[in-house]
């Protein structure tokens, strides 16, 4: 819903660093200098569109955050604080319980959230949730320690240089991402998913992290009829209060099951048609989903808009992504992504999307082939390419805890990796750039502690993942067509780059920062093996991020002038 920003224990301002997060709060930026501590909120009002300012200041204490607590009511209600809330903000709720609870508060809240909170105790936190849907960057600088949503704020500000990590741009060359606390950008660092910690005289103290999912092993069940009884109830509780808002809320439908899923409940739920938006492909390919999503809708009564991605559109979209990347991710799917909010912005504020259906419910094929025995073709989930520290790296931050199955272990990677470091990355940077909020129902505490422990055949069975999904979204959206097979999302980012491959081979080649990590014949090969788009979005990333060039200028570094 925001941006945020602080210096604690400092004597910088937090208005130095809230100044290039207002993309982030369209609706205005307010700063507080506390004792001891500046804060800064740049918000887009969501909920309590009034009174929900920010730094907001209750019970003794003071927070500034970051997203949303979908429980807000609820804990309004079970702590009896009605009487006590001076606002309808979602966040006020969590002063008063920290007030009675102190930091054992924090492990009541349901919701996607980074926020400082200055206690009535004099104790200061920085949380991020679980999952890490919301991002929080640490700087930690003359003994002071600074936070916010977006490292540009560190840099715009002046505070570090921009000097790229080699070892993390190894990372997102062999990945799409870097990985963990470290950043391309030397000296920031990453607040983990689920951390909790206290900032003391200057100094990060963890106070441990809050795991996204239980560490239990497959439940022993066997009704499938219970079973997607108890996943329509637990789906239908969770985007109900993600649909809480005093804003128009939407969804993004692709042709998959996730969306339609999220399609089929919100279509439930509200007494109106829903606004969805699709986007589309017209190019040899890529796979176009509009026609599966029309079906959807119609089936649904959604108010659906279609939109369309041309060979034009990526030229102009990628610098701007490249710019709103300002932490890297190199997947592709950040292109149609930030089309899609930049053409919902206007109707809509808020949009669910079906992020974490295949980590949760083992959508992905290479859960398949984890739980194949080796002479079947089995192989572990881990990258098999890439710089071997890359590689080793992520099999650190991978590992899952003893006594889960091998399933759990593939889709614990996953959550520990490629959904908080690519998949959520990509949501907020690409909706936040347009003013809007991206919500993700999949990703809640009451349907992880559902979904993770399924047993394993209710999520793979045969050639299909995410079965139990499926075998629901048959019965209450049967034109979602649930037992289509899988197709991977595609964006033909290749046919489109192959035209201009070698200008732009000859043109990236001689940049600094592609000359420290390839030589131009390692470029060159990966062009004309038709996978130079890591290496040219790097190169436009690197432009813009290392050198300080405008995004146009940027892409005509890299490409020549189109």
């Amino acid at each position: 819903m925001c941006g945020i920003a602080g210096v604690l224990h400092g004597s910088v301002s937090a208005r130095a660093l809230i100044n290039s997060l207002q993309h982030r709060g369209p609706d205005g930026i307010r700063v507080e200098d506390l004792a001891d501590a500046s804060l800064a909120h740049a918000r887009l009002s969501i909920i309590d569109l009034e009174g929900g300012w920010q730094p907001l200041h209750a019970a003794g204490g003071t927070v500034v955050g970051n997203g949303e607590i979908y429980n807000y009511l609820e804990l309004s209600d079970q702590f009896a604080l009605s009487g006590a809330l001076t606002t309808g903000s979602d966040f006020e709720p969590l002063l008063h319980l920290y007030a009675q609870e102190g930091p054992a508060a924090f492990d009541r809240l349901r919701g996607m959230y980074a926020f400082c909170l200055i206690g009535a105790d004099g104790r200061t936190w920085l949380v991020r949730d679980p999952f890490g849907i919301k991002p929080l960057y640490v700087l930690q600088k003359d003994g002071a320690v600074l936070f916010a949503s977006e490292p540009r704020a560190f840099l715009e500000a002046g505070l570090v240089k921009a000097s790229a990590s080699e070892p993390a741009v190894q990372e997102l060359l062999a990945f799409n991402y870097t990985l963990g606390e470290g950043l391309v950008f030397e000296g920031i660092q990453r607040l983990a998913p689920g951390a909790i910690v206290e900032v003391v005289e200057g100094r990060l103290v963890p106070h441990g992290r809050r795991p996204a999912l239980p560490a239990q092993p497959p439940r022993r069940e066997t009704d499938a009829t219970a079973l997607v009884r108890r996943l329509d109830t637990v789906l239908e509780d969770s985007v109900r209060v993600h649909q809480r808002s005093d804003v128009p809320y939407g969804l993004f439908l692709s042709g998959g099951i996730d969306s339609a899923a999220m399609a089929t409940l919100m279509s439930r739920l509200n007494a109106g048609p829903v606004t969805a938006f699709t986007c589309g492909f017209d190019a040899p390919g890529a796979r176009d989903e509009r026609s599966k999503a029309e079906r959807v809708a119609r089936a649904l009564n959604l108010d659906w808009r279609e939109i369309l991605f041309t060979e034009a559109d990526f030229w102009e979209v990628l610098p701007r992504v490249a710019w709103a990347m300002d932490d890297p991710t190199a997947d592709y799917a950040t292109l149609p992504t930030f089309k899609l909010a930049r053409a919902a912005r206007g109707t809509l504020t808020v949009v669910l999307t079906g992020e974490g259906s295949d980590e949760l419910f083992g959508g992905y094929g290479r859960y398949r082939r984890a739980l194949r025995p080796r002479w079947l073709g089995g192989r572990s989930t881990e990258p098999r390419a890439g710089d071997a520290g890359a590689v080793a790296r992520w099999t650190a931050q991978a590992q899952a805890p003893g006594g889960l199955s091998r399933l759990q272990q593939a889709q614990w990677a996953d959550v520990a990796t490629w959904l908080p470091d690519d998949l959520l990355l990509k949501l907020d940077r690409c909706l936040m750039a347009n003013g809007l909020e991206g919500r993700t129902p999949f990703l809640d505490p009451e349907v992880a502690a559902f979904a993770f422990t399924l047993p394993d055949r209710f999520k793979v069975r045969g050639r299909y993942g995410k079965w139990l999904v499926r075998t629901w979204l048959e019965e209450t959206c049967p034109a979602a067509d649930p037992w289509a097979r899988k197709q991977g999302f595609t964006v033909p980012v290749d046919a489109w780059i192959a035209p201009r491959a070698p200008d732009i081979v000859s043109r990236i080649a001689r940049l600094d920062a592609i000359a420290a990590v390839r030589t131009p014949e390692a470029v060159a090969r990966a062009f004309a093996a038709g996978q130079g788009w890591p290496l040219l979005f790097y190169a436009v990333w690197s432009q813009i991020h290392l050198e300080g060039a405008d995004p146009v200028d940027a892409l005509a570094t890299c490409v020549g002038r189109l």
